[in-house]
C-alpha cells in the first residue's frame, strides 16, 4: 500500500479510526460494513464525488435498512432539501468527503458554502465516515488550505450549472464577494473527540476534486 505508515499512524494518534482501501470499489464495501455495524437510525450524506464513486451514495438510495435523509434528491424543492439539511445535522450516522489532509499533522481541512456539510462532521451525528483519496493528501496545513482554495473550489464551482464567480471563468481564486461563492465557512479537525467517532477511509487512487 502506497500510503507512508507515518501518515496512518499520525491519523491514527490524533484519534481518527483509520481504514486503507485499494480502490474505489473496496472503500465502498468498508463503508457498507461499517454503516451496518453501527446500525444507525438515520442515515446522510453531505456531497462528495468521492462516494458517487465508491457507489456508496447509489447504495444509500436503493437499501431499506436504514432511513435515509436525502438532501440532494432531484425534483425536491430547495427549501424542502435545506429543511432535510438541518435534520442532517442530527443524524445518527453521516457520510462525506475531505477536501485536504495534512500530512505533517494528520489534520482533515475544508471549506464550505453553507455548513451543511461540515457542521455535522464537527458535532451532532453520533458517527460520520469520510472518505478521501490520495490526491487530497498535503505536506502541510498551508499547502492543504492551498489545495482548496486553487484546486478543489474553483473545480466545485464549474461542475455546479450557473454559479458566477471569478474562479469560475479563471480556475483561480480571487478571494471574491460573489453571492455563490462557495469558500465561506472553514472546518479544520486537528483531533477527532471522542476518539473513534469519525472512520476515515483513506483510498489509493485519485479520486474526487
Amino acid at each position: 500500500m502506497a500510503f507512508e505508515e507515518k501518515l496512518v499512524k499520525k491519523l491514527a494518534a490524533n484519534g481518527f479510526d483509520v481504514r486503507i482501501a485499494a480502490n474505489a470499489a473496496e472503500a465502498g464495501n468498508i463503508a457498507r460494513t461499517e454503516i451496518r455495524n453501527n446500525a444507525p437510525t438515520s442515515i446522510s450524506f453531505g456531497d462528495s464525488m468521492t462516494l458517487y464513486a465508491a457507489g456508496t451514495i447509489d447504495w444509500l438510495r436503493t437499501q431499506t435498512e436504514f432511513p435515509l435523509i436525502d438532501t440532494f434528491e432531484k425534483g425536491v424543492p430547495f427549501r424542502e432539501l435545506i429543511e432535510r439539511r438541518r435534520q442532517a445535522l442530527v443524524c445518527h450516522t453521516f457520510l462525506t468527503g475531505v477536501n485536504a489532509i495534512s500530512a505533517s499533522d494528520g489534520s482533515l481541512h475544508w471549506l464550505d458554502m453553507i455548513g451543511n456539510r461540515i457542521a455535522p462532521i464537527a458535532f451532532g451525528p453520533r458517527k460520520v465516515i469520510l472518505v478521501a483519496g490520495r490526491n487530497k493528501i498535503c505536506t502541510t496545513p498551508e499547502e492543504a488550505s492551498r489545495r482548496i482554495r486553487e484546486t478543489a473550489a474553483p473545480l466545485n464551482v464549474k461542475r455546479h450549472e450557473g454559479m458566477k464567480t471569478p474562479c469560475a471563468i479563471t480556475g483561480k481564486c480571487a478571494d471574491c464577494s460573489s453571492p455563490d461563492r462557495i469558500c465561506n465557512e472553514r472546518l479544520i479537525l486537528h483531533k477527532c473527540h471522542p476518539k473513534g467517532r469519525i472512520t476515515l477511509i483513506l483510498i489509493d487512487e485519485v479520486l474526487g476534486l
